[in-house]
């Protein structure tokens, strides 16, 4: 398999979580490539119409992507039991929240690395830093059961959005505002698995 990816998307570290907890690394080739929302490097519109990374090759020639998709699948492959059957509705839930964050993180990233200052909205960027900071304000009040308990495809995708956040935005020290979950991060970066992926770049 090949994975075509850039180090510092947080939905490839997702990926690349999976690919530890499995042992799975030495059966995919990673392909680094340099892309943007503005320019999208070929690999990636080649292997996904859409141009976003991560996507996954299969042996059989035949591609998957969205980093959800290509969770799911090699969660699968090596039986991590990361989307537990009893509760699969709760972890899917706090997966697509703890993506959401990533895509405010992403979406206020390339407003402010890709467009030249005078173009920039700020007030597109406090939009999506409102939405990051609603959702780590809900994760807080310990409306998600799920974010505790044996490590679950939501807890690992809130894991890897804050710590993409601190990456890109940490200057935000969303921490101060919210103990409890500053407590909670702290401990899931103790977990070798995160300490191997971390972004950067």
């Amino acid at each position: 398999m090949k994975l075509i990816y850039s180090p510092a998307s947080p939905f490839v570290r997702k990926v690349a979580v999976y690919t530890h907890l499995g042992n799975l690394t030495d059966k995919i080739t990673f392909t680094p490539v340099a892309t943007t929302a503005l320019n999208v490097a070929d690999d990636a519109r080649s292997a996904n119409p859409l141009g976003k990374i991560p996507a996954l090759i299969l042996d059989d020639n035949s591609t998957l992507f969205d980093s959800r998709v290509i969770c799911r699948y090699l969660d699968d492959l090596a039986g991590l039991g990361m989307y537990p059957a009893d509760n699969i509705w709760k972890v899917l839930t706090l997966e697509a929240l703890g993506d959401g964050i990533m895509e405010s993180g992403v979406s206020i990233s390339y407003e402010k690395r890709l467009r030249p200052e005078n173009e920039q909205s700020p007030s597109w960027i406090e939009a999506q830093w409102s939405k990051v900071e609603h959702a780590i304000a809900s994760l807080e009040t310990g409306a998600y059961a799920e974010v505790q308990g044996p490590l679950n495809a939501g807890q690992i995708s809130v894991a890897c959005a804050l710590d993409y956040i601190d990456f890109r935005h940490g200057v935000r020290d969303w921490q101060s505002r919210h103990p409890k979950m500053a407590e909670w991060q702290a401990k899931m970066q103790a977990m070798d698995v995160f300490k191997q992926t971390m972004p950067e770049g």
